[in-house]
């Protein structure tokens, strides 16, 4: 039996109300030891209530909240949510951003615009500054669960030539060009992808001289690459789940490509070195043993930071791959 309208507003505010407590109680306790790390972005509420289908970031005074759609979904729904989490944390309106996220969808556009604001405002992560658009798309250009990550790039990378493919916003190249990599190589196939690094280097006083930012298909590059005989020490593979094209050549699907796409990038590594591979795919299963490298080791648990360990699955899952000697 349905809901009447009057019961169905009583349970939304009760949701809400539970919402807000979560969410204020987990700021309360992250934000003096992120102000430490001079860490602006975070995570404060994670899907933790279950039929509370909500995820909340802190982003220096703006809140990110989003939810994740389903065929109950409601227009009125997120907006409470939005608003209770904003009074209890005292963030005015206008610093309110709303975002409804789908599940298991294929084909959904990573960079897919929701608006054409065309607003980036600067966002803090230790020593860096990223340029983050928080109403255009559903991903804001920085991801936040991987911050971790990027510093262990950062410690890997001394003297060597890193490759970060997906670079999306291009935050794992800063990470490699500060730890004194010798060069980077950045590869998108969105022009949008492209200049949003480029602000990011610059941004950092990074220089573009041993930089390069390449818009292209990622297999189309890692065929070139090979030709070309590039080699790199370290790379970073975090590629969406899902991935369409317009003329369908180039769509992929993690599950299914992610055998091809290590292969591919394997080969184009020096003896030795280091593979990192992350997905954030809920349900995705690994298929590495024909890869012929020296060592798969998962190592989730060392690259999902605090504020997402409240999830029954994790954010994302990683993988540490050593190319044989």
């Amino acid at each position: 039996m349905a809901l009447s309208d009057a019961a169905l507003l009583e349970k939304y505010r009760h949701q809400a109300d539970m919402l807000a407590n979560r969410a204020k109680k987990q700021y309360r306790h992250l934000k003096k030891r992120f102000a430490r790390q001079n860490i602006e972005v975070f995570r404060i509420y994670d899907w933790d209530i279950p039929e509370i289908r909500a995820v909340v970031d802190w982003y220096a005074g703006h809140l990110v909240v989003g939810e994740y759609t389903r065929k109950q979904s409601t227009p009125d729904w997120l907006p409470m949510m939005g608003a209770a989490v904003a009074k209890a944390l005292e963030v005015p309106p206008t610093k309110i951003h709303l975002k409804a996220r789908r599940t298991g969808t294929q084909g959904q556009k990573r960079y897919e615009r929701l608006a054409r604001t065309e607003r980036k405002i600067v966002m803090s992560e230790r020593d860096f500054k990223f340029y983050v658009n928080l109403d255009d798309y559903v991903d804001t250009g920085l991801f936040s669960d991987h911050r971790d990550t990027r510093q262990m790039v950062r410690d890997m990378t001394r003297d060597g030539d890193f490759l970060n493919l997906f670079c999306y916003s291009g935050t794992f190249t800063c990470y490699a060009a500060r730890g004194g990599a010798r060069s980077t190589t950045s590869v998108d196939r969105s022009r949008t992808a492209i200049r949003w690094a480029r602000e990011n280097l610059a941004l950092n006083s990074i220089p573009a001289k041993g930089h390069t930012l390449v818009q292209a298909h990622v297999f189309d590059f890692l065929e070139k690459a090979a030709a070309d005989a590039r080699r790199f020490d370290l790379a970073i593979v975090d590629p969406p789940s899902f991935a369409t094209s317009r003329d369908g050549a180039h769509n992929m699907d993690i599950l299914k490509d992610h055998p091809r796409l290590l292969e591919m990038t394997a080969a184009l590594m020096k003896p030795g070195a280091v593979i990192l591979f992350s997905t954030n795919h809920q349900a995705f299963v690994p298929r590495m043993e024909r890869l012929g490298v020296a060592d798969i080791q998962e190592i989730t648990s060392t690259t999902i930071p605090e504020d997402y360990r409240n999830r029954k699955t994790p954010i994302h899952r990683c993988w540490k791959i050593t190319v044989s000697p």
